[in-house]
Formats: C-alpha cells, sequence, structure tokens
C-alpha cells in the first residue's frame, strides 16, 4: 500500500470523508493545528478494496472498479478490466477488448452510461456496418476514468437498455478533490504483431484538476494522446455449403466429374460440407485515438453544485489487408475428394486440375474510418432542506462512425490475380487448413486481341508480371448517432429510508447512409492484363507471416497499397470510360427513438431481530415512440462469370422512400432485499424486469445486403438478403438473483450468486425466400435453361463454367440476325460452343460479356433473414468469486468462474434450408489474478479465460453457426515507484500470443483463425 501526503493551508473539517477524483481514492483527515494532512491510499489493493466495498454496499448486485492512483486504471482498456467482473466476458478487435457480454447478453443488450448518461452508439467498418448499438470501449483512453460501476440488476432509477447490466463509466470531478492535483504520464508502446509501421508508439496523457481554497470553483482537465501499429494474420473461408449427399450425377452436388475419386464417401442421404474457398491473409493496422474531458464545477453554497463538462474521443483506424485466395471450381476440374467421419461429412481434401491455367487471387484492401464522440452535459445539485434533494442532468451527445479514406470512401478494394494455376489441393481437417498449388505461367491461353492488346512476358516465374487487376469495389458508410437526454431526480430522507422519484425524456436518432460502387471491371475476373500495375506490386511472403501454424511450402504471396492501385487506374487509357467511378447510394436509414418515463422507488432499513436489512423497491413506466424511414434504390442482376454474381445499385430508377412507425409502453417493477445474516455475512434477493430494445440493424423499413449466393441460381446457389421489422418489441427479461457474501478479513471476501434470467420477446431470426424490389434474376429462367439444353445434348458437364460459357455464347456470339461474332469466328472459326478452356477463357477476356437480367428473367427469390419476436428463452448461472490478500505480506489473489447456461442451442444438424433460433453468447468464463506490492513494486498477472460460444446463427446461403472456439490469455503488470511522484510500469497483454479460431456447424468447417501476439507497454507516470 503507497500513501502519499499533502498539506492545505487552509483547516478541513475532519468529519469530511472525501474521495479522490470521483470517489476513487479515500481520504484519512487528522487535524494538526491548523493544518490536516489528507492521506491517499493508493495501489492495487486499496483499489480492490475500494470495488469490494462498493459491492457490499450496494442494494442488489453491483460490482465495481476503482482506479489505482491519479490518472491511473488497473488496465489501459476499459474492456480488458471489466472481464475480471463475474459475468462479464469481451470480444476483442485488433487484439484489445472491444466489446462486453454480461450473463450471455451481447454488446447491444448492455447499456453503457457515462457518469450516468446514455451514450450513443455508432460503429461503421470497411465501408459497411452502420447499425450498432453496442459501445465500443476501445473509443475511451482508461486515464481520465475514476472508476466503472457494474448494475446487473434492475432498479427503477436506472436509464432502461440494458438486460445483461448497466455499466456506468465514471470520470474525475474537482471539487471532490480539493486544491491541485496533477499527473503526466508518457507510454511506449511495442506491438509484437507488427509488420508495416513503427515498432514503438507513443502514448501520452495528463490530468489537471484544482478547486480555489473555499472549494467553490474548481476545474478539471483530462486528456490522451494514443498511437498503436499492430498486425495480424489468419485463414479464412468464405462459406460452406451444405447438401444432401446422393450418388446422381447432378448439377447440384458439390461437383460433376463422374470421373473424380471419392474417398469415404457419405452414406446416401447424409449431409455433408464442402468449403467454397480457403484465403490466407494478413492486416496491417494503424490507430490513433485522442481523448479529452474538460469540467468545470461552481458550488456557491453548501446545498447547490453545478457541473459543465464536455467529453471528447476520436479514434482513427487505418488498415491494409491482402490475401492469397483460392476457390473451388468444381465441375470437370475436380480429381479427387475425401470426407471424414463425422455426423455432418465434412470434405477434407479436395485436388482439382485446369486444362488451361486459371487464377489465384491477391485481393488488397484500404480501409480507414473515424469514431468521433462529442458529449456536452449540464447537472445542477440542490439541496432544498435537509431532507428533500433535486438534480437536474441534461447532456446533448453525438457519435460519428465514417469512412475517412481516399476519394470520400471507407474502403477501397482492388482484387487482383495471378492467371498461373494448373493444379490444386485443399487440406481441411486439421486445427489449420492448408494448400498447394502447381503454377505454371506458360499454360494460360488468352485471346489474341488481348495478347495484342496487352503483352503477356512468360518467365517461368510467378511474380508481378503475372499480376493483373480483376475487380475494383469502392465502399462508404456513414452513421451519425445523437442522444439528447434530459433526467429530473428527486430524494427524500426518511428517518429510516428514503424515497426517490424522477422523470426523464431521452430521444436517439440514428442516421445511417451507406455508399457502393459495385464491382467494377478492369481486367476482369480471369485477369487479362498481367504486370499492369508494374512495381506497385511487390512480392511478399504471406506463408512465412505465420508464427504457430505452418503452411505448405511453395506458395506466392503479393503486397500492393489499393489506394495506390486505384490512382495507377485512373492513368491508364483503356480503364478512362469507367474510372472515376460513381459511388452510389445503396442504403439510407433514419430510426428514431423517443422515449418517456417516470418512476419512484423507496428504501428502507430496519432488523429482522439482531439481522439488520435494507429494501429498495420501485416502479418505472415507460414510453416509446419508433420512427422509421429507409430510402431503397433499385438493383440489378449482373453475372460476370462462371460463380462471380453481383446485385448492383441501379441509378438509372428512382429510390423509394419507405417508413414505419410504432410505440410500445412497458412497466417495470424492481426489488431488492439483503439481509445482513452477520457482522461479515451478506446475503441478496433481487427481484426486476428490464428490457433492451431491438438492434437498430433491426429496425430499418427495407432489405439490404443483397448477396448473389455465389453462383447460379441454377445450380443450386441461393441468393441472400436482410430485411428489418421496425414494429420489433423490445426484449423484456424478469430477473431473479439470489447471492450470498461473507466478507471474512480485511479486503477478503468470498461470495456466490444465482441468478435467472425469463425473457420473452427474444429475437430470433427466420430466412425467408422471399423477392425484393423486383429484382430480377439472369442466373436462371429460360436464358439459362436453353444453355443448360444446349450443354446436355451436347454431353458437356454441366459447371458454372460451363453454363456461363454457353450462356454467354447464346447472348453474344449468336448474332440476331444470323451468324456468329467476327471475334469468336476470328479466333475460333463457325463454330460451336465445345466446352474448352480456351473457349471459356476466350469468353471471360470479354469486357461487356456480362449477363445482366431482362424481362424474361424470373423474380430473384433471396433467402431473406428477418428478425423477429416471439422468441422465449431462459438464461441462468452461478458466478462464484474470491478475493484473499495474505495478511500484511503483500500476497493477494482474486479469483471468478460464472457459468451461464441457455435453454436454446443450435442443432449443428439442422436442415440448411431452415433458418433457427438459438442464444448466441452463452459460455462460462474464469479469471485467475494473482497480486503483489509494497512500498514501492506493484505486480499483477492476470489470467482469463473464455469457454466456446455460439456468436452467429443463420450465417451465409446454408444457415450455418459460427462458434468462436474457447480462448485464454495472460496479461502482466509491474510497477514501481522511483520517488513518491515518479512510478515507471511495464505492462503486458496476451503475453503467451495466444490465437482465436472460429468453426461452423463442426471444428473441421473453420471459418476464420488469427495468428495473433503479445503487446507491451513501458511507461513513467509523475504526479504533482
Amino acid at each position: 500500500m503507497n500513501t502519499k501526503a499533502r498539506f492545505n493551508k487552509k483547516l478541513i473539517a475532519s468529519a469530511i470523508a472525501s474521495t479522490m477524483l470521483g470517489g476513487v481514492a479515500n481520504f484519512a483527515v487528522a487535524q494538526q493545528q491548523d493544518t490536516v494532512e489528507e492521506v491517499m491510499v493508493t495501489g492495487i489493493r486499496a483499489s480492490l478494496e475500494r470495488s469490494m466495498d462498493t459491492k457490499r454496499n450496494s442494494a442488489g448486485v453491483v460490482d465495481a472498479i476503482s482506479s489505482e492512483d491519479i490518472g491511473k486504471f488497473p488496465d489501459t482498456n476499459l474492456a480488458e478490466s471489466l472481464q475480471r467482473i463475474t459475468g462479464v466476458s469481451i470480444s476483442r478487435s485488433n487484439g484489445e477488448g472491444s466489446q462486453i457480454t454480461v450473463r450471455g447478453f451481447g454488446p447491444d443488450n448492455n447499456m453503457i452510461t457515462l457518469n450516468g448518461r446514455t451514450m450513443p452508439a455508432a460503429s461503421t467498418n470497411n465501408g459497411g456496418g452502420g447499425d450498432s448499438r453496442a459501445f465500443d470501449f476501445a473509443n475511451l483512453a482508461s486515464e481520465g476514468i475514476s472508476g466503472v460501476e457494474v448494475f446487473k440488476t434492475g432498479k427503477a432509477n436506472i436509464t432502461t437498455g440494458g438486460i445483461g447490466a448497466t455499466v456506468n463509466v465514471k470520470t474525475a470531478k474537482p471539487l471532490d478533490n480539493p486544491g491541485l492535483v496533477a499527473s503526466a504520464g508518457v507510454k511506449a508502446v511495442m506491438d509484437t504483431t507488427n509488420r508495416a509501421g513503427d515498432d514503438v508508439t507513443p502514448e501520452a496523457s495528463g490530468l489537471f484538476s484544482w478547486s480555489n481554497d473555499d472549494s467553490t470553483f474548481g476545474v478539471g482537465l483530462s486528456a490522451s494522446h494514443q498511437q498503436r501499429d499492430s498486425g495480424a494474420t489468419g485463414a479464412t473461408v468464405n462459406d460452406w455449403g451444405i447438401y444432401e449427399w446422393d450418388s446422381v450425377n447432378t448439377p447440384q452436388r458439390a461437383w460433376n466429374n463422374a470421373n473424380a475419386q471419392v474417398t469415404n464417401a457419405p452414406d446416401e442421404g447424409q449431409l455433408y460440407s464442402r468449403f467454397y474457398d480457403l484465403r490466407y491473409e494478413f492486416i496491417d493496422t494503424q490507430r490513433t485515438r485522442d481523448n479529452a474531458q474538460l469540467t468545470l464545477q461552481f458550488a456557491p453554497t453548501d446545498d447547490f453544485t453545478a457541473t459543465v463538462d464536455y467529453t471528447f474521443a476520436e479514434n482513427e483506424i487505418k488498415s491494409h489487408l491482402g490475401q492469397a485466395g483460392n476457390w473451388m471450381q468444381q465441375g470437370g476440374n475436380i480429381q479427387a475428394v475425401e470426407f471424414d467421419n463425422q455426423e455432418i461429412a465434412t470434405m477434407i481434401y479436395a485436388k482439382e486440375a485446369y486444362g488451361n491455367a486459371i487464377d489465384e487471387g491477391f485481393e488488397q484492401q484500404w480501409r480507414e474510418q473515424t469514431n468521433t464522440l462529442d458529449s456536452v452535459g449540464v447537472n445542477l445539485a440542490y439541496q432544498v432542506t435537509d431532507a428533500l434533494s433535486f438534480n437536474l442532468d441534461v447532456h446533448d451527445s453525438e457519435m460519428h462512425s465514417r469512412g475517412t479514406g481516399p476519394h470520400g470512401t471507407g474502403q477501397i478494394r482492388m482484387a487482383l490475380a495471378a492467371p498461373v494455376v494448373v493444379e490444386r489441393e485443399w487440406f481441411f481437417g486439421g486445427y489449420f487448413p492448408t494448400y498447394l498449388n502447381v503454377y505454371d505461367d506458360s499454360r494460360r491461353v488468352r485471346p489474341d486481341s488481348v495478347e495484342a492488346a496487352s503483352p503477356w512476358v512468360r518467365n517461368g516465374m510467378v511474380d508481378p508480371s503475372d499480376i493483373s487487376s480483376t475487380m475494383l469495389n469502392m465502399d462508404q458508410a456513414d452513421q451519425l448517432s445523437s442522444v439528447t437526454q434530459i433526467k429530473l431526480d428527486g430524494r427524500y430522507d426518511l428517518d429510516n429510508g428514503h424515497f426517490d422519484f424522477g422523470i426523464e425524456s431521452r430521444e436517439m436518432e440514428s442516421n445511417t447512409r451507406r455508399y457502393a460502387t459495385g464491382n467494377i471491371s478492369l481486367g476482369n475476373w480471369d485477369g487479362n492484363y498481367p504486370g499492369e500495375f508494374g512495381s506497385l506490386v511487390r512480392p511478399f511472403d504471406l506463408q512465412g507471416e505465420f508464427d504457430d501454424f505452418s503452411p505448405r511450402a511453395g506458395g506466392y504471396g503479393f503486397i500492393a497499397n489499393a489506394a495506390d492501385l486505384y490512382e495507377a487506374a485512373l492513368q491508364i487509357p483503356r480503364y478512362s470510360s469507367i474510372l472515376p467511378p460513381a459511388m452510389k447510394q445503396s442504403a439510407h436509414n433514419i430510426v428514431v427513438e423517443d422515449m418517456q418515463s417516470a418512476y419512484f422507488q423507496i428504501g428502507l432499513e430496519g432488523n429482522v431481530g439482531n439481522m439488520p436489512f435494507s429494501i429498495l423497491t420501485g416502479l418505472r413506466y415507460e414510453t416509446t415512440d419508433v420512427d422509421s424511414s429507409s430510402l431503397s434504390s433499385a438493383y440489378f442482376y449482373r453475372w460476370e462469370s462462371d460463380n462471380d454474381v453481383s446485385i448492383n445499385v441501379d441509378d438509372t430508377k428512382p429510390q423509394t422512400l419507405v417508413s414505419a412507425k410504432a410505440s410500445y409502453d412497458n412497466l417495470l417493477p424492481s426489488m431488492d432485499l439483503t439481509l445482513n445474516v452477520t457482522d461479515d455475512i451478506v446475503s441478496r434477493f433481487s427481484f426486476s424486469k428490464t428490457i433492451a430494445r431491438a438492434g437498430l440493424s433491426s429496425l430499418g423499413a427495407s432489405a439490404s445486403n443483397f448477396g448473389s449466393g455465389g453462383g447460379a441460381t441454377y445450380l443450386g446457389n441461393i441468393p441472400t438478403a436482410s430485411a428489418s421489422n421496425p414494429g420489433l418489441l423490445p426484449l423484456e427479461s424478469t430477473n431473479f438473483d439470489l447471492s450470498v457474501e461473507w466478507y471474512y478479513d480485511e479486503g477478503s471476501y468470498a461470495s456466490i450468486g444465482f441468478f435467472e434470467k425469463n425473457v420473452k420477446n427474444f429475437l430470433g431470426s427466420e430466412s425467408i425466400d422471399r423477392e425484393w424490389l423486383g429484382i430480377r434474376n439472369s442466373t436462371n429462367g429460360p436464358r439459362v435453361e436453353a444453355a443448360a439444353a444446349q450443354l446436355e445434348a451436347a454431353g458437356i458437364a454441366i459447371s458454372d463454367v460451363s453454363l456461363f460459357s454457353q450462356t454467354a455464347y447464346n447472348e453474344f456470339v449468336v448474332l440476331p440476325g444470323g451468324g456468329l461474332n467476327p471475334a469468336w469466328v476470328a479466333e475460333f472459326g463457325n463454330t460451336a460452343y465445345t466446352g474448352t478452356s480456351a473457349q471459356d477463357q476466350f469468353i471471360l477476356a470479354q469486357k461487356d460479356w456480362d449477363i445482366y437480367d431482362n424481362a424474361t428473367d424470373p423474380l430473384a427469390v433471396f433467402r431473406t433473414n428477418t428478425p423477429n419476436n416471439g422468441r422465449e428463452a431462459k438464461i441462468h448461472g452461478l458466478e462464484l468469486a474470491v478475493q484473499h490478500f495474505f495478511g500484511d505480506t503483500g500476497f493477494g489473489v482474486q479469483a471468478n468462474y460464472t457459468l451461464v447456461r441457455g435453454d436454446v442451442g443450435f442443432d449443428n444438424l439442422g436442415s440448411p434450408d431452415v433458418s433457427q433460433f438459438a442464444l448466441v453468447g452463452l459460455s462460462d468464463t474464469a479469471n485467475l489474478s494473482g497480486i503483489y506490492e509494497n512500498d514501492r513494486f506493484q505486480a499483477r498477472i492476470a489470467y482469463n479465460w473464455r469457454d466456446e460460444f455460439l456468436n452467429e446463427t443463420n450465417r451465409g446461403g446454408f444457415n450455418n453457426p459460427r462458434y468462436i472456439e474457447a480462448y485464454s490469455q495472460i496479461d502482466l503488470n509491474l510497477s514501481y515507484s522511483v520517488t513518491d511522484a515518479l512510478t515507471v510500469s511495464l505492462e503486458g497483454i496476451n503475453i503467451t500470443g495466444e490465437d482465436s479460431r472460429s468453426h461452423g456447424r463442426n471444428k473441421a468447417m473453420m471459418w476464420d483463425m488469427y495468428d495473433l501476439g503479445a503487446r507491451y507497454q513501458l511507461g513513467a507516470r509523475y504526479t504533482f
């Protein structure tokens, strides 16, 4: 335990028990003539003891985290600290804590407040998204935070919106700490995953707090700046197809090459799965985060305090992603496949061979986004009489998340390809899937016209001279969310309790726009112009970037800045007619929620025999009006090549405005009963009803996220879409908590708690096959059926490649007045399509030979993922916690375990044609921390574990689940006080470099996995 002494010239009444920075550090006040010494208790143990006191003295189930010293929170990241609370688990982004799940309820179902105020949430990503309610803790630095409270049980006076918990983040107030207090800190951030940025990046923070001698006026200012460069390397799969095995050679199978060797074939009618592709990727990220808060307080009398504050937080993120991607071509290309013995037979090996070389994809993406929070608030606290007090709080806050990249984008995606692969093998079934390609840059046959226009230097190597553009995409997303909130709270003190009452008005508005160019065909999918970008494309040993996994030898990788490639493409004459492309608005959704509420609660204290008790019971009534509107664009179907199908905004047709209104009200009772069985044992029972509103993406008024399904619907591929439902009711949970806490020694306690949440109006989702916006499907219907009949009559296997080529042949080679297209005749003579690789490559090379929808095509039927109410589910669990200090040795331990169970899981053997409702986010968690401190030295090592959990349902075109596999991490904090004012520190995060992985219906069906690493922060902090 550390102590710091400071002397005030003016006498402070010894009866005042003051708290440091918003109630975080305690003072012992002793009078000595005209001087009073205030002793501020700091350090890990003091922080944990304050948190323990909050837990012990609260009504209901409340946990807390307190800062260890001025400007020193236990972790650099707030979410990383919160995960050490029972029942709280976190999700990570870019290797650090981002969002929280509490008792099985995800980020959208937890309410985050800042000093009791509801904060707006906005989150766009990679030019998409923009419909989130979830608060991202990565936007807030911890240096200006004095404490965090986690309310796991509902109370009438707490703003609604959190079923899992309401998390209140507290910041410093100058009048809470009389006199002058200041600290400054610097850190050197070293991320072992960094690849492209600086190995050491800076972080600086400062905190200043001053009040006059009379404590009638105070000023507080905190600010921080952090830069961090990091990276990641991983493997991903685009989708897993789920089918029923049959022995008939039909187009609906994963292949239709009768000569393919099938090892361990599934049983007739058994479900089997096959991967669509396998991609290795790298991501390099640069993040700059700035936070600041200014607080002014004026207390002209002991009965009145006015507070005005402004909070600013900005997070700028730039990232570069590159891939090496290998798609299955299927059809006659398949030579061999092997399945495992699981209930869903999973393809663990496949081999394809190509008569004419096909491409390996080397897509490059450049992403930039900025998240900005601005919040202005006023608080007036007035003690009217000794018994009656009022608190008026008003704030207006805005969160803006948007792409801030070149040319007004959030993402520039330049798809590249090298048409040099002649044979390909995939190896799944293990922890890390691999592939092995055979390369030959002399095998690709290109049309003479293309060869003449852009000669290709074939040198027997795979190098930048083989790299061509294929497609360009540019995307932008912009979400602007605001909250205007007015709260008036009153309290009347009774002889043995208190009566609380209040009203609240809150308006939330979310305005989301998305823009996209769609696919802009440059080199087309077959990569017509190898070498066109010259030295802008560089060789890159992507396989060598894996530290913990071992790709097969012989693969290639390339790296290029997509923004630079776009600038280069603007200068290439053949693209002058299509570049720069128009950014077409693909979505515009506005959701406005107007909430009015009133509450009362009464707290009473008494005794049952010799056992003190307290009860807090109340009722909250709330009405909500929802106004939702969407501006929907028109769309068209575009079949670009074999399995490359896109659905694009048609800006030649007007947009359609769709709007809807809804309203609902809720009556929310609550009761917290606390009984002090002995001086050391506290028992609690709580009952409450709480609500959490539907996610903003579910409240729009139209459909979005149209996907083609990965190929022609004639061959069984299923287009997808997402729809909204503005009439969704909020989740309503009836909650029960029963807990016992034993405070058996100074700073030590053990607790056990049971909880149950019975939730109705649970948001499930259902997949409905339906038409949207009059979109027609060019991959099915009379034209495609005629092409399929021609292929069957000619004895050509029907595949994505042959079906597209035959349809394109009928559309562009066969002339309406008779005869054949001269370009075809010049290349092949007056011949029909015979399914040769040369003919396929010729058709792909023609830039304008895409199959667009027309009036003869059928209306597209989309498997539409739609949210709905009406689901009910029960979640229950157990929370165990212990905190123990070994006397005055300086050693301590903190441990907890949370068990969470639900009654609705995902059926992994369920039909891929039927959507499922299941509870997501449920997992057991455990934390173990070892602590040591003395007068100068502090150390903490923490182990955090989260078991496997269901993260997503109905993913892709086959209603697949996504499970995040069990993850553990070890963090380390060391600090040494060189003097009473100067402290140096070292923080290590994920010091063992644990990796992440997710899978589908079984573990062989990997979705993604990332090779992660440790991050270290070396710092110094000076307190004035």
